[in-house]
């Protein structure tokens, strides 16, 4: 797990490495533990490392593989990484370190550049072959691991986050339209390869993009999930396939060289994760919550059902608990953080715990996934049974604005051209692959939704304190099980109805059938005192006013009645226009 980035000369020119050397700072939480640089003819590649797998020198990067002509700067972890270790010495491979970096090298030598889908893992790489004078760069199956990328005179460059690319002076800053659409609609989530800039991109999810010599690029696809093939199980057999599939996950997951530890929310999501982690782990497991001050009668905690668990268990449970008059320093840390802007507030929750956890634990597993998965949201039985259009039905049950509104809320220069969002999901839905329209809406949800809300969310907030988290229920084995099993089957008893009925095999149910929590921060949900002069001072501030994004009266009316305007997810408007405004000016400087 780590930080990384690099410059590739299409020019055949030499690298500045000045210019590399000036996108490391930006990720060195990613990576406290090592910093190191390649610089060659036509490339530099940077790398910062956190220490999880080898931790010896030899596990550092850029890693070099002077015999096959290979190098690589790589950032995640290849679960399975001992049994392609194995496979490869079979057939002749020879290893100097015990670490998933090298087998990655190995890898694609031994099976070119689908390499990747023999890997049950996270992550993101580039990887040069100096014989073929080739780059190959890769991004897992459900995207948890970043790749922004930018080009300029004849340039390319890529990182782990866009501060990285910021700092080399070369951004181009111009806002996409269609990025700002998809932030005031689709819930801030822009989906892949775009991003709030129209300079910058990001690499999709499940994909390899190769850049031959002369700089031509190649985009392949080397996975996607099937919502068609149906298996015919009964229930308890369903039951028992994601019990087995789950717990296979887990284990997966807690490979480390360091102590694996859980965050555990009280949910029934992360409560699953910590009983099967239980279950494979001999020692006492190491778990931690949070929680808030409680405002206008909403409940900022769930620590009485994360004790539950944590007693259950036998946990080293530790509860941590944030006085509202702490928070406001700490948010802006947080959204400082975020590698595009973020509006969900399990953010703040899961920078804020990362911050305590990693004081003794450098890997967690959380449940971050299984709503996407196993239809956990309340829209998912608003499609299945409304008579409407399910492109409608679903704007209705997650977007924050309509078009119209988005017309009102941007001055004319930003104006879209048409409604980006609806033609995002109405393309979307419109795929193969999908027949029904509640999968239909897991697909989308669980390949575009999860990678640019909940999944980024985990990654950027836990590594901006150099803390690994990593997802069992993303497990490609996971995804793709969940996937055939009939949507009645995960829509009923209120939405995860298999899994819950799963869960009834070993945790209580009073867990179970709780009443659906997140990370809750009720301070930025109702605006009040220091939280709203600050969303006031970053919209009405010079710099927000030359921007000129919003319209003037438009934002008025929401300054004046901040806490009546909620979207229908219970998001406040006016601090997903205070988020984006603040993030931009941070980039700026």
């Amino acid at each position: 797990m780590c930080g990384i980035c690099g410059t590739i000369s299409n020019k055949g020119e030499g690298v500045d490495e000045e210019k590399l050397r000036s996108m490391l700072p930006a990720l060195a939480n990613r990576g406290p533990d090592n910093e190191d640089i390649r610089v060659d003819k036509n490339y530099g590649f940077g790398h910062r490392r956190l220490k999880i797998i080898d931790l010896s020198e030899q596990g550092n990067q850029p890693m070099i593989d002077p015999e096959l002509g290979l190098v690589i700067t790589y950032n995640g972890m290849i679960y399975n990484y001992k049994e392609l270790k194995k496979e490869l010495e079979h057939k002749g491979y020879r290893f100097r370190s015990n670490s998933d970096t090298e087998v990655m090298l190995k890898a694609y030598h031994c099976w070119g550049d689908m390499f990747v889908q023999k890997l049950y893992g996270m992550f993101a790489f580039c990887l040069h072959d100096q014989k073929k004078d080739r780059f190959v760069m890769g991004r897992d199956r459900l995207g948890i691991k970043p790749l922004y990328y930018t080009e300029k005179n004849g340039n390319f460059y890529f990182a782990s986050n866009m501060q990285s690319l910021n700092d080399t002076g070369i951004v181009d800053r111009t806002l996409s339209r269609e990025a700002l659409h998809y932030y005031l609609s689709f819930h801030a989530v822009v989906p892949a390869p775009h991003t709030i800039y129209k300079s910058v991109r990001k690499l999709e999810p499940g994909h390899v993009m190769v850049l031959e010599p002369g700089g031509t690029k190649k985009l392949k696809r080397y996975w996607s999930v099937d919502y068609q093939h149906r298996l015919d199980m009964s229930e308890a057999e369903w039951m028992e396939a994601i019990l087995l599939t789950l717990k296979e996950s887990v284990k997966r997951r807690m490979v480390s060289d360091v102590p694996v530890g859980a965050l555990l929310s009280g949910g029934l999501d992360s409560s699953l994760i910590v009983a099967l982690m239980t279950e494979l782990n001999t020692s006492q497991l190491r778990t931690y919550s949070i929680g808030f001050e409680d405002v206008d009668g909403e409940n900022g905690n769930e620590f009485q059902y994360s004790d539950i668990i944590a007693e259950k268990y036998n946990t080293q449970h530790s509860k941590f608990f944030i006085n509202s008059n702490k928070l406001l320093p700490q948010v802006k840390r947080c959204l400082e953080a975020m590698a595009e802007p973020m509006v969900s507030h399990d953010a703040v929750g899961f920078h804020l715990l990362s911050e305590e956890v990693t004081k003794d634990t450098k890997v967690v597993l959380c449940g971050q996934g299984a709503d996407e998965i196993f239809a956990g949201y309340h829209w998912y039985p608003q499609i299945m049974e409304g008579s409407e259009d399910p492109v409608n039905l679903y704007r209705q049950s997650f977007f924050d604005r309509g078009h119209q509104e988005i017309l009102d809320t941007l001055s004319q220069e930003y104006h879209p051209s048409r409604d980006y969002s609806i033609d995002f999901v109405r393309d979307h839905f419109s795929k193969p692959g999908a027949d029904t329209p509640v999968d239909k809406a897991l697909r989308l949800d669980s390949t575009v939704m999860l990678v640019e809300d909940p999944v980024k969310r985990v990654d950027n907030m836990t590594m901006d304190w150099g803390l690994e988290a990593r997802v069992p229920f993303l497990d490609h084995d996971v995804v793709e099980l969940a996937a055939q099993i009939p949507p009645s089957l995960k829509v009923s008893s209120g939405g995860k109805h298999i899994l819950k009925r799963a869960a009834e095999r070993i945790l209580p149910r009073e867990v179970i059938y709780r009443k659906k929590g997140y990370f809750p921060v009720p301070a930025l949900k109702y605006l009040q005192g220091e939280f709203l002069e600050f969303a006031r001072d970053m919209l009405l501030s010079h710099r927000a006013r030359q921007r000129n994004i919003f319209q003037q009266h438009y934002l008025e009316s929401l300054l004046e009645r901040p806490q009546d305007q909620m979207t229908v997810l219970g998001g406040n408007k006016v601090w997903q226009m205070a988020v984006l405004e603040y993030w931009l000016q941070k980039m700026e400087g």
